[in-house]
């Protein structure tokens, strides 16, 4: 993280475009996104394929200090976004202006009459962060969040305003409506605002509204039609059942989550045993499994959580035309991961197979598998030497209570000194998302309020109740509560597996420490990689 400072103006935003701007262009080893935000700028690098961290950091200053020395000839472009405001398409525009003291028009008036600065994509793919509200319009926000906000709504919360561009919760006041879309995977640049930006609204009328949606409309993306066979029938889809490959890499400053498997150990070991790609995709579900029937003969493996059911759990198996596989329920673990010969053959979006359902993005349709769905799975014949299963020594301990070792945090400081030694509980209302624990609420010395800034899955967030959030692999790409702690790459599947009800707790190693595990991890993989290819006929 590079952190610039805690100001949030014009200058600071062309500052934190110039440097991400020039690490994008001479990216070093191994860095995999660059992520602008308000005061910071994130780079994610790969530490099994890049120099050390000590090297990577003497890399990224010498860049940052060029692109200090020419922040004057960063340009920044204007955006003009249509707005209708009021009525059913901004239900919150009255309470706003009763509380600035203005009338409904006023305040319509006023904010379509300022410029606005990006300052920061995020929250959800394409969501502008806009600088430049006018004082009087500043409206705390809703005490209870919209379960769901229309696609296009434009919102006020505290004092940015923002365009929601994909259907998902959100508590920011809504004072009106673009038909303009925001994020579109057909086009080059799929977000339409970026860092740096300048938007300006112009009112339109109800009418205009409808003429400009219905000129806008295209047909929804499918990304699930591919010219193959289908390979795998559900007769039952199971609870929250998915594809999902290694994830996205390179799309976090368009506000475009990693997703991918939750648990990406299981995914790269049952593709490993099946001859596949470890990043292939393959099918996650979570706590109950699907039915699946195979329409031609594959070889398949299963494992992170233990559903039951007629496969043994990681070991490649031969499976003939016409079987019937059938999963349970969990019985260990929350997450379990099918990879078939060949993979998942779904068409990839923005780089990547897996899905990520709040935005209908990736995977199959966008969305979780349906009783009926008919997967595309190429006829690829693999055959093994011999009967055999891996160590599971190079599996995450799971017996007793889960032990996660983290990174301290930005703002661990902040809280009580006896956090690490706490036990948290998972919660009912955890998710791909991320892990809410119960516990003993943290404490936070100061209530100062932060600049938001670049998270990622692993990031334990620590919100006003207390309550940590520990994000999973569909986490926001930039979060504002205070950053406690950051499980380690190699630990993050523990937590994936965790069900509502069991309990964690944590203890701390240094970055360096956790590199030296993440990269014994890698040996492993690498050791079991090169057996596999003997055992592959």
């Amino acid at each position: 993280m590079i952190t610039l400072g805690e100001s949030v103006d014009a200058l600071m935003a062309a500052r934190v475009r110039a440097i991400a701007a020039e690490i994008a262009r001479h990216p070093p080893a191994g860095v995999s996104d660059v992520v602008p935000a308000f005061a910071s700028v994130a780079v994610f690098f790969e530490p099994a394929h890049s120099a050390p961290f000590e090297t990577v950091c003497a890399e990224l200053q010498v860049l940052v200090a060029r692109a200090e020395a020419a922040v004057v000839a960063v340009e920044s472009r204007t955006v003009e976004i249509p707005v209708c405001y009021g009525g059913e398409f901004g239900p919150d525009l009255n309470d706003v202006a009763s509380r600035a003291r203005l009338t409904p028009a006023q305040v319509a008036a006023l904010h379509a009459g300022a410029e606005y600065l990006v300052h920061a994509v995020g929250f959800s793919p394409g969501f502008p962060y806009l600088g430049g509200l006018p004082a009087p319009l500043a409206t705390p926000r809703l005490a209870t969040p919209r379960a769901r906000v229309p696609v296009g709504s434009v919102g006020i919360g505290g004092e940015q305003t923002g365009v929601y561009p994909i259907a998902t919760p959100g508590g920011w006041n809504l004072i009106g409506r673009t038909p303009r879309a925001l994020f579109d995977v057909r086009r080059s640049e799929p977000a339409l605002l970026q860092a740096g930006d300048r938007v300006v609204f112009r009112s339109i009328s109800a009418g205009d509204f409808a003429a400009q949606a219905a000129a806008a409309e295209t047909p929804k993306l499918d990304a699930a039609t591919r010219p193959t066979a289908s390979g795998i029938h559900v007769v039952r889809a199971g609870m929250f059942t998915t594809v999902q490959d290694a994830g996205r890499r390179g799309h976090r400053s368009r506000g475009v989550p990693q997703s991918g498997a939750a648990d990406a150990l299981a995914l790269r070991l049952v593709n490993l045993l099946v001859g596949n790609p470890e990043g292939a995709a393959a099918l996650e579900f979570t706590l109950v499994g699907p039915e699946l029937r195979f329409d031609h003969d594959t070889v398949v493996a299963v494992g992170g959580g233990d559903f039951g059911g007629e496969v043994p759990r990681w070991r490649p198996i031969e499976i003939r035309r016409g079987t019937t596989l059938k999963f349970g329920a969990a019985r260990h673990g929350c997450r379990g991961y099918l990879a078939a010969a060949g993979g998942i053959d779904v068409a990839p979006v923005l780089g990547s197979r897996s899905t990520y359902v709040r935005a209908e993005l990736g995977g199959f349709h966008g969305r979780a598998l349906h009783d009926g769905d008919d997967l595309p799975v190429p006829d690829v014949q693999r055959h093994f030497r011999d009967h055999w299963r891996i160590d599971e020594r190079i599996l995450p301990s799971d017996a007793g209570p889960a032990r996660v070792r983290v990174v301290r945090g930005d703002h661990a400081d902040q809280f009580t000194g006896d956090w690490i030694t706490r036990s948290f509980t998972v919660s009912p209302q955890s998710d791909r998302m991320g892990l809410r624990l119960k516990g003993a609420a943290l404490v936070r010395r100061t209530g100062s309020e932060l600049v938001s800034a670049p998270v990622a899955p692993g990031t334990i967030q620590v919100p006003p109740d207390g309550q940590p959030i520990v994000l999973l692999a569909d986490a926001q790409t930039i979060g504002g509560y205070p950053r406690l702690a950051h499980v380690i790459t190699v630990d993050l599947p523990r937590m994936a597996q965790l069900r509502p009800g069991e309990s964690v707790t944590f203890c701390e190693v240094s970055l360096a420490e956790a590199r030296d595990i993440a990269l014994a991890q890698e040996r492993a993989l690498a050791l079991l990689r090169e057996g596999l290819a003997q055992k592959l006929a």
